[in-house]
Formats: structure tokens, C-alpha cells, sequence
């Protein structure tokens, strides 16, 4: 079911994104994706390179949603689906004025000031967008995170020639959006249950906030509620309830038992599934000695695997 390759891709980084993960997890797919139309549904979308990679490669999808906490985040999908060439004009033109600014006090006021306006939520969708994408191209490490009080608060990266406005993948992204009609809703991963089709053959990814490797590794900062043990636990159990032969599902999360033996939180709740390890790189860490190869857990229920990589 391979599609002509595109570049759509995510338009944002995010932290735990899945883009160099992708040949290793499609080994993982139900090999009944390849024969059957299925609906794809995806709770935790983050910067969609999962999404992205689904579309591009299956035709068969006859419905397609997503999904996110993260208010901004979604908005930013229904922009670039509804409004690509608008969003293009408006970041080109913050793109233009930020990279005429030839020194770097200058480009850190100027990143100070659109990150004040972006806190104080702007009705705009459009501009909304703008700065979110604005900021996740020029901020340190390229980061979303925010405080308690839901402001974002990375602050300014130092890059020479930051790519602010990729007009390419912003189309092609809007062009698989729409070609396949995607819903796009903001809510808690708990309502996938209601999006469940009956009457057909389901594929959902869980890629949830990964539960920290230690209590200093912690990162589930992407909306001021963090991700909880109780939260894995729920999710964990909402997995268990929907899995069945018409629901098929696959699960992302940290290899904890890795980095301590005695940690077995996932083996327990996900005791009656499969659970696989993939190697993945650490990009994102404050400390340089602590990025790297480490091992990922990939959860899934009782399915044949396609057990070749796309």
C-alpha cells in the first residue's frame, strides 16, 4: 500500500517524536494494514511524524483522527489543514524580519517579545500558529515546554540560520490532511474509546508522555498538567478494555526496567501483551554526556506483525 513519497513530515519539533523511529516501528504494524481498510486513530499526535508516515504510505485509510491535550499544538494542525498559504505569507514575514536583524541581542529581544505576545494567547489562529512554530524554530533545543501556569517558557536559542518558514512542508502536510479528511480534536486520550469504529478494523498509537527514566529525567511538561504513574496506569487500562481482534493497538513508552532492573512498572501493567524494545537516540537533554542510544519499549495486543519495515 505504499504511497508516492511527499514531503509531508512534522512541521514542528517534539520532544520524543518518532521520525527516526519509523523504520523500526512499522515492523511492528498489524500486517492487516496492508490488506484492509482500517481507521487510524492517533490520541497523543505530538509533532505527527507517525500521522505523517501512515498517510503517506497507506492508501487504505477510511478515517483518519487525531488528537492532542496541547490547545496551541492542535490549533496549529487545523491552520496548516485549513489555511497553508495564509500561514505561509504571515510566517514568512516574521522569518524576513527576524533574519534582517544581524545580531544576536537584537534576535533575542525579538524572540523575547514574540514569546510575550504567544503567552498571552492569541485569538488568531493564524498568528497563534505563527509564533508556536516561530518560537519552536528559534527557541534553545528547539523545545515545547511551559510552567505551571501554561506559559511557554524555553528560552532563546542561539542559531545563525534557523529555517523558520518551510513552505514545502507546510503544503504537503495540508495536502494529506485534507486529502484524507483528517478530524482534528483537542480533549484527554480517554475519549479514543468513543472513536472506536465497530464495525470495522481500528489501528490506534498510544504515544503518550513517557514516564521519566529517574526523578531528575523528568520532561511531561508539555501543558501544565504532567503526565502521572496514575495517568500510565489509566492508560494502560484503557488499552486492556478496547483491545480486541478489530482493535489493534500499539504503545510507545520508556524502557524503564532498562535503567533500573528492579522497575518493572510496564511489564505489570502490560503483563498480558507484547512488549518489544527498540533502539532509539536521546536528542534532547540539557546535558550533552547524557544524549545517545537507549532502548524504548513498543507495547502492542495480539496481532500478526508485518515484520518488515517501510
Amino acid at each position: 500500500m505504499r504511497r508516492e513519497e511527499t514531503s509531508a513530515k512534522p512541521f514542528i519539533k517534539w520532544v520524543g517524536g518518532k521520525t527516526q523511529l519509523l523504520g523500526q516501528l512499522s515492523s511492528f504494524f498489524p500486517k492487516r494494514l496492508y490488506t484492509e481498510p482500517f481507521t487510524y486513530i492517533e490520541p497523543f499526535v505530538g509533532g505527527g511524524a507517525m500521522l505523517f508516515f501512515i498517510l503517506r504510505h497507506f492508501s487504505n485509510v477510511k478515517r483518519a483522527v487525531i488528537n492532542d491535550i496541547n490547545e496551541n499544538l492542535i490549533r496549529a494542525y487545523q491552520t496548516i489543514k485549513k489555511e497553508p498559504q495564509q500561514l505561509i505569507r504571515v510566517l514568512g514575514n516574521i522569518e524576513n524580519d527576524y533574519l534582517s536583524i544581524n545580531n544576536e541581542t537584537g534576535r533575542k529581544q525579538f524572540f523575547l517579545d514574540i514569546r510575550a505576545e504567544f503567552n498571552t494567547h492569541p485569538a488568531n489562529s493564524l498568528t497563534n500558529t505563527a509564533y508556536l512554530i516561530f518560537l519552536n524554530k528559534t527557541c534553545f533545543n528547539g523545545l515545547y515546554r511551559v510552567n505551571r501556569n501554561g506559559k511557554f517558557n524555553v528560552p532563546f536559542g542561539k542559531y545563525a540560520h534557523p529555517t523558520i518558514c518551510n513552505a514545502e512542508v507546510i503544503l504537503s502536510d495540508s495536502a494529506l490532511l485534507n486529502q484524507f479528511q483528517v478530524e482534528i480534536t483537542t480533549g484527554s486520550y480517554l475519549e479514543t474509546e468513543e472513536l472506536i469504529d465497530n464495525r470495522g478494523l481500528n489501528f490506534i498509537y498510544f504515544d503518550p508522555p513517557y514516564r521519566p527514566l529517574s526523578a531528575t529525567s523528568s520532561f511531561t511538561s508539555y501543558t501544565q498538567n504532567d503526565f502521572s504513574d496514575a495517568d500510565q496506569a489509566e492508560l494502560a487500562a484503557l488499552c486492556t478494555r478496547i483491545s480486541s481482534p478489530q482493535c489493534l493497538w500499539m504503545l510507545s513508552n520508556a524502557d524503564c526496567k532498562a535503567h533500573n532492573p528492579t522497575d518493572d512498572f510496564f511489564e505489570r501493567h502490560y503483563a498480558q501483551f507484547h512488549i518489544n524494545r527498540v533502539w532509539a537516540s536521546r536528542a534532547v537533554n540539557s546535558n550533552p554526556q547524557k544524549r545517545g542510544k537507549l532502548t524504548e519499549l513498543l507495547i502492542h495486543n495480539d496481532y500478526e506483525t508485518a515484520d518488515q519495515p517501510l
